[in-house]
């Protein structure tokens, strides 16, 4: 048995092949990240004695997975689900568990596997005309059938609100992209200009195709374990100083917040709180870019800048290399791979450890990480450092 530790720290990462990966379930894909990220903090499946599981929208893999991968005796099993904000929510559940001794090394994995061979990405995610009915009926009946359409509304409630610009969502991909060119595992790794992001097709007005997210397949997993222990193991010890959630609850309806406040705006002072910082401490951010409009949203609400001048803030350069808030440096969601939130945790934890080769943030000392799930339903955060808390 193991008593409970003075803090949680992310000790393993593992990724599968990402992007136009076929041939393997989300299940397979799953054990697979799993087995890599124990690998890499130098453990074994035996010492896993927690997993965590969440699947995206091609279903599967649930908590027989613990059975795929030859597991036993374990003290915590459970599948999660707050979609984009579910690995946020993940990797609280365990640092929690592993600090009150609940159990001692804990793995979270994500997995899907949407695309399909000879088929368009944005067929991955299409509903059958038999599956509206009710009110989801008569929305569709209005145009809108995929959550693309619902985002394109947020961000034009924010664009009437605020008079954020077409151009200012630009700068947000451009300089995503930007880093993205430096990351050998991003899917589109070629430079763009503001001008090709204008000219790119409209997927939902306000939003062109360079604002909206890639489709992936593939699995990433953690191992989360304690804080003491994990400083002994194969990599340098990613610590966990802080975590929240928020849920806003709001309706799609006039007069709610929806497209100008998101979960981030209660998720963000709790998890900074908990971490013992402010947003100036904040040396990087690794943010759920669904689209460029949800990372000029969460910006404002985490507080980097003011409400409705995110766009000006994107402008600025202060996201791209060189710029004084670097942000998703991986190429995020937008170029280098969808994994819901395990897209900007994975890169948080190379940032945290100082393995971002050409990439790599000049200052990494405190990290934000956000999840954001459902139509801004839900939102996690967590605050990873490579340093203890309070060293």
């Amino acid at each position: 048995m193991t008593g409970p530790t003075s803090g949680a720290a992310i000790a393993g990462l593992g990724m599968t092949e990402l992007g136009k990966v076929y041939g393997r379930s989300p299940r397979r894909l799953a054990a697979e990240a799993v087995r890599r990220a124990v690998a890499d903090a130098g453990l074994t499946l035996a010492d896993l004695d927690g997993l965590l599981v969440s699947h995206g929208m091609g279903g599967s893999p649930g908590i027989e997975l613990a059975g795929t991968l030859g597991l036993r005796d374990l003290r915590l099993l459970t599948q999660m689900n707050a979609f984009g904000a579910t690995a946020g929510a993940m990797v609280a559940y365990a640092a929690m568990s592993v600090i009150s001794g609940a159990a001692s090394t804990v793995a979270c994995v994500f997995a899907d596997a949407p695309l399909r061979p000879k088929q368009s990405a944005g067929s991955a995610y299409h509903r059958d005309a038999r599956e509206w009915y009710g009110y989801g009926g008569m929305t569709a009946a209005l145009g809108f059938r995929s959550v693309n359409a619902f985002y394109a509304l947020a961000a034009r409630r924010h664009m009437a609100r605020y008079g954020t610009t077409s151009e200012q969502l630009g700068a947000i991909a451009v300089a995503t992209r930007q880093w993205a060119t430096r990351n050998p595992l991003a899917q589109m790794r070629e430079p763009i200009t503001l001008a090709d992001h204008q000219n790119s097709r409209w997927v939902a007005e306000p939003l062109h195709l360079l604002d909206c997210c890639l489709v992936s397949n593939g699995a990433i997993a953690v191992v989360v374990t304690g804080a003491d222990r994990a400083r002994d193991l194969a990599q340098p010890p990613v610590h966990l100083w802080g975590w929240g959630q928020g849920h806003p609850g709001h309706g799609r309806e006039r007069g709610s917040e929806f497209g100008l406040t998101t979960g981030a705006a209660v998720s963000g002072p709790i998890a900074m709180k908990m971490a013992g910082v402010g947003v100036g401490d904040i040396d990087m951010c690794q943010l759920y870019d669904c689209y460029t409009y949800t990372v000029l949203v969460s910006l404002e609400d985490y507080g980097f800048c003011a409400k409705g001048e995110g766009g000006p803030f994107a402008e600025s350069g202060a996201l791209g290399p060189g710029g004084a808030l670097p942000t998703n440096t991986g190429g995020g969601q937008l170029s280098a791979y969808y994994m819901w939130g395990m897209t900007p945790l994975s890169e948080a934890v190379i940032q945290a450890r100082g393995h971002g080769g050409e990439r790599q943030a000049p200052r990494n000392d405190v990290i934000l990480v956000s999840g954001n799930g459902g139509i801004l339903d839900h939102h996690s955060t967590l605050i990873v450092s490579p340093h203890a808390k309070g060293a």
